[in-house]
């Protein structure tokens, strides 16, 4: 039984779209889908918000798709709406730059080293007015040009906050630019024109730093993008090899690796073996012996032999990019805490705002201030009050979770996943592929009857007719028979004619002119040829869980071949970590119900559902919900991809999954371990943790220093300092994640 727990509706990722109106659309004439924006003063949720208010009187706007870390915005109009869309983005205090799809994929502008030369000659200029303030007081000219000096630093730190600021007053908005506006605006004009510039050139360097920092939270899963290769060693129609940029060389190309080298796209060898070190996308960091076959991907390192690979992808389209673009996808939608706080910000900035006023306007009467008092403490009152900390609190945090994640190869797709692992009552696995390898292999051989064979070499002839019909047939069964029997007895081919399938039962065929059948138990029963013996034996290898295959000639059973898919050796370890963790582990397989019970047994899962159709494995998933609270389901097939689209959390094991399984799923687990599933759990308690760790020093700060303003005991050097101080302790103590411990990963 589950523990009771309080069920909650599902909160879905919130969408990047705005609402549509097909009518307007329809009528304004022909559209410019995904017109493609810049806008460099755009790193934060704050701009974002700006940016759809500003944007909310177009009714026929279809959607809009931010990508912060890459600070463009994909705007999906009527090419006719473009200009009055651009020229609102402008009223609104930003410069968007049209780019394309190409030079947006490049990594934005640095503008950081040129801003902080102007910061720093705006610092320079306020300590200026600060020290002519205090050695000429009573001076006319030292008064004249320390104004100049600090008139001087407030343009030069703070052009960008003031347009912003004064864009968000016209629309009767009230965000951080414009209270920092009017407060440096109202301190210059009663005569704090020192202590303004200070301000403003304070604020400047220390909004540039946390800008510094929350981008290296969100460029952490970016730096992937460095491991590929910029060219690959191509051959060309002649058989000669040149270089060629990544992004030109076309699918089904032969590229080269080099030993030492980096994979530059995703592949499949067809020639030579190696150690690949598949790290960058697995998180695996024991390399893994590829050949002739097998898949590899796209900026992992191949580390013993030369390599030639067939491309299966372009360049856009690598399990590398896709991991990117996903990541960056999750960036844009807001995790349920963030929701939470961005709506208490909104109401929070105009009560603080009214707050100010209320001090500047009736302190003069109760505290018998002076007016210039009075105004002092209310714009100290304004900047104290700034939400920065708390509205930053948020997404650096869940940023830096999801990129600790993708470093370690689980890929999470959004925010609202990351924080609802926590919540995890119960996880569904699917068997095979998921519990198990997914690879069937010969575990057993019980040869019947020999008299057909030639003398003394009875029993290899057996099984070298059951290895030439299996050879003969795709199915995973009989490659597991064709290949055990392969080492078991080694020697050579005999030939096969007049091969035939047998369509849910096995196959024939003709074996050194014997006519033999390879088949299952039905066929078997089918044909007259099953004896209590028989059945026995059959039960035996059932209750191990195997599957069994028979070799039959004419008149009798030859051989009997037993094959199982064997369980991984991390399965029960991670499921005995999510007992840790109080998560009850369940079986939803189709599998027969004695293989999927042995499984069970040596995997630590008492709960077994065998049998089940993609539409039962559905129905188990909404009974658990129902029963326990929340669910996540793992599988790796086209039959897992309803229950996984239907779970709380949809998990996919991505090394062999599906791309239909995968495009189903929440979480992807790209190295197939399930020691992620664990480490996913104990991710999102941490950054729940530290979640509202941020907002309880966001709002802490805050409320000791308003006390003192209002007390009168807060100057406004000590107002910016509380401000951005929160702001930075609070990005800082998000950033930790990134180093955050992972068992099955370190």
């Amino acid at each position: 039984t589950c523990a009771e727990t309080t069920c909650a509706e599902t909160t879905c990722a919130e969408t990047t779209c705005s609402p549509t109106n097909s009518e307007g659309a329809g009528a304004a004439g022909p559209s410019a889908p995904g017109v493609l924006l810049r806008i460099p003063s755009m790193d934060c949720a704050v701009e974002e918000g700006e940016i759809r208010h500003a944007l909310r009187e177009f009714s026929a706007l279809r959607g809009l798709q931010f990508q912060l870390a890459a600070r463009t915005v994909s705007v999906d109009a009527p090419s006719a709406d473009m200009p009055q869309i651009l020229a609102a983005i402008r009223r609104a205090g930003f410069a968007p730059e049209v780019v394309s799809s190409t030079a947006a994929a490049q990594p934005a502008p640095d503008y950081s080293a040129r801003e902080m030369r102007r910061y720093g000659l705006a610092l320079a200029m306020a300590i200026g007015a600060e020290v002519l303030a205090f050695m000429m007081p009573d001076s006319t000219l030292g008064t004249v040009l320390g104004m100049a000096m600090a008139a001087t630093a407030i343009a030069l730190a703070g052009f960008s906050v003031y347009r912003k600021g004064f864009a968000a007053l016209l629309q009767g908005r009230l965000n951080i630019n414009a209270l920092m506006a009017v407060a440096v605006t109202g301190a210059f004009l009663i005569g704090q024109w020192p202590e303004a510039a200070m301000v403003m050139a304070l604020y400047a360097i220390a909004e540039l730093i946390e800008a510094r920092a929350v981008d290296r939270a969100r460029s952490a899963i970016k730096a992937l993008l460095d491991l590929a290769p910029d060219v690959a060693e191509t051959q060309g129609p002649d058989g000669s090899w040149r270089e060629l940029a990544v992004a030109s060389v076309p699918t089904e190309a032969i590229v080269r690796v080099r030993p030492g080298g980096r994979v530059p796209l995703d592949g499949v060898i067809v020639s030579g073996s190696s150690a690949i070190n598949q790290a960058p996308v697995t998180g695996e960091s024991i390399p893994v012996d590829k050949s002739v076959g097998d898949s590899v991907f796209a900026g992992t390192i191949n580390e013993t032999g030369m390599l030639q690979l067939r491309v299966s992808a372009p360049a856009s389209e690598s399990t590398l990019a896709r991991i990117i673009h996903a990541v960056e996808q999750a960036q844009g939608t807001r995790a349920p805490t963030q929701r939470l706080v961005d709506r208490f910000a909104a109401v929070y900035t105009p009560l603080v705002f009214l707050m100010a006023v209320a001090v500047a306007l009736l302190s003069p009467l109760v505290f018998d201030w002076t007016w210039s008092q009075s105004v002092y403490k209310a714009l100290v009152l304004l900047v104290i009050a700034c939400p920065c900390a708390l509205v930053i609190a948020t997404p650096v945090t869940v940023v830096s979770g999801l990129a600790r994640a993708a470093r370690h190869g689980i890929l999470i797709k959004g925010g609202v996943y990351l924080e609802q692992a926590r919540h995890l009552r119960v996880v569904a696995f699917d068997k095979t592929g998921t519990i198990t390898t997914g690879q069937p292999k010969l575990m057993a051989i019980e040869v019947l009857d020999e008299a057909g064979a030639p003398a003394g070499t009875a029993r290899q002839s057996v099984l070298r007719w059951a290895a030439a019909l299996a050879a003969q047939s795709d199915h995973p069964v009989s490659q597991a028979i064709a290949t055990g029997l392969t080492v078991e007895s080694p020697g050579p081919e005999s030939v096969v004619e007049n091969f035939v399938a047998l369509a849910g039962r096995g196959v024939q065929g003709q074996v050194d002119g014997i006519a033999l059948t390879l088949a299952n138990q039905r066929w078997v029963q089918e044909n007259g040829l099953s004896s209590a013996d028989l059945e026995a034996r059959l039960r035996v290898h059932a209750e191990r869980g195997c599957s069994t295959t028979l070799l039959i000639d004419a008149k009798r059973v030859l051989a009997i071949f037993a094959v199982a898919d064997t369980l991984k050796a991390d399965a029960p370890p991670a499921l005995a970590d999510l007992q840790a963790l109080g998560v009850r582990s369940v079986m939803l397989t189709g599998d027969n119900p004695l293989a999927a019970r042995t499984i069970g047994q040596e995997a630590g899962i008492s709960d077994v559902r065998a049998g089940l159709l993609p539409e039962e494995k559905l129905a188990a998933v909404q009974a658990l919900q129902r029963e326990c609270g929340v669910t996540a389901m793992i599988g790796d097939g086209i039959n897992d991809a309803p229950a996984l689209a239907h779970a709380d959390i949809g998990v996919a094991m991505g090394g062999a999954g599906t791309d239909i399984a995968m495009e189903a799923a929440d979480i992807v687990i790209m190295n197939d371990k399930l020691g992620r599933i664990p480490d996913t759990i104990r991710l999102s308690q941490a950054t729940h943790a530290v979640l509202w760790q941020n907002i309880a020093l966001a709002l802490g700060i805050k409320s000791v220093f308003l006390l003192l303003a209002v007390l009168g005991n807060a100057t406004m050097w000590m107002a910016v300092f509380a401000d951005m101080g929160a702001s930075l302790i609070v990005v800082f103590n998000g950033l930790r994640l990134l180093r955050l411990s992972m068992p099955s990963a370190d």
